[in-house]
């Protein structure tokens, strides 16, 4: 375990298994904040392809809130552990109270990651859809099920660490999962990193504008033929 030291790390490992959708012009990359962000970035700076995020919201069982019993995102995906509900004996009541809070929560992150910027479009694009790690997968379940309606050409999953098990459970649901750490038992994503310090809504905030500001740099840079002088 500690496989990475921290994020960066992190992203900068999975980099090196997508060089493959470097520079292309029909990908992209949409990552869960937070934690996702920080990996996003870093395949973003390293792959030159433009950076966005996908919110999606853990619907926590109350009491237990790191046990998802779903999760929701962008576009008004609705995720349900039916199973996890009915067994817990979760009442109607008390998952809408969950619902609307995570709905309202959701609603502020899109205002706040993305400022005045549209999302990007990825329509007929490959999507590479990139998070810290996969726990029970609900949350990125989520997010796959609401890039759908918005009509990619491909959806890929890209992820440091993820039980084994889950990554084969997804490659089911997209076109391709790339995951350098598989562990037959996963137990907790925090466990494969030797720093996991919670990812702030200003870091991810701050790292989104540097991306954005990168690819911007990289676009508008003269060709080396152009006879532009530095």
């Amino acid at each position: 375990m500690r496989e990475f030291r921290d994020r960066h790390e992190a992203g900068e490992r999975l980099a090196l298994e997508l060089q493959g959708y470097a520079e292309r012009s029909d990908a992209v990359i949409l990552a869960l904040p937070r934690g996702g962000v920080v990996i996003g970035y870093e395949l973003a700076i390293r792959l030159g392809l433009p950076l966005d995020v996908f919110v999606v919201r853990k619907l926590g069982v109350p009491g237990h809130s790191e046990l998802a019993m779903g999760a929701i995102a962008s576009g008004g995906v609705l995720v349900v552990d039916r199973s996890l509900t009915s067994a817990l004996n979760i009442s109607s009541s008390a998952f809408d109270a969950v619902l609307a809070a995570e709905r309202a929560e959701l609603e502020r992150r899109e205002r706040l990651f993305r400022g005045n910027r549209p999302p990007l479009d990825v329509h007929d694009k490959t999507v590479l859809v990139v998070d810290d790690g996969l726990a029970t997968g609900a949350t990125m379940r989520a997010a796959v099920e609401g890039l759908r309606r918005r009509g990619p050409a491909e959806i890929l999953v890209a992820v440091p660490v993820a039980s084994l098990e889950i990554c084969q459970a997804f490659r089911s649901l997209v076109d391709d999962v790339v995951c350098p750490v598989k562990p037959r038992q996963l137990f907790a994503i925090g466990l494969w990193y030797r720093d996991f310090s919670q990812t702030t809504d200003a870091e991810a905030r701050e790292l989104l504008d540097a991306a954005a500001r990168e690819l911007d740099d990289t676009r508008l840079a003269p060709h080396p033929s152009s006879g532009a002088h530095p």
